[in-house]
């Protein structure tokens, strides 16, 4: 299977993640005025997380020191993930406040994942994921 194919695969199962944990935070938060904002954070953690221990395996193959340096691997791995997180974000509120519908929210968060995404891959190539080697090459 390509890298290509594999990352959207895993695209794919991450945006699944998060949505359907949105989805469950909704349900439990049903009513409360929050109750949007804390699906979207937590969809985004376990999303953030499941892609994370995908792309370190599958994707950049990827092999840590020590459990500090895997600590230190998350983070770079999450800051990359915070702009892309904002971009995902607006989309999933913009589509949301423009349509009001459950549907549109949710096409515009996978279509702000799929941005994203795209673009996450290029940043942990180059920060979170990068060897020596990489680095030293640009």
């Amino acid at each position: 299977m390509s890298l290509a194919l594999r990352y959207s695969l895993f695209a794919a199962l991450a945006t699944l993640a998060n949505l359907l944990t949105q989805d469950v935070t909704l349900l439990l938060f049903e009513h409360q005025v929050y109750a949007l904002y804390v699906a979207m954070a937590t969809g985004t953690l376990v999303g953030l997380y499941a892609k994370y221990v995908l792309d370190k395996r599958y994707i950049f193959a990827y092999r840590t020191r020590d459990a500090a340096h895997d600590v230190r691997t998350f983070m770079l791995y999450a800051t990359t993930g915070a702009f892309t997180t904002l971009i995902f974000w607006a989309c999933e509120l913009g589509f949301y406040h423009a349509f009001g519908t459950h549907a549109w929210r949710t096409a515009g968060a996978v279509i702000g994942l799929s941005i994203g995404y795209w673009l996450k891959y290029r940043l942990d190539r180059r920060f979170a994921f990068a060897t020596a080697a990489d680095t030293a090459t640009g």
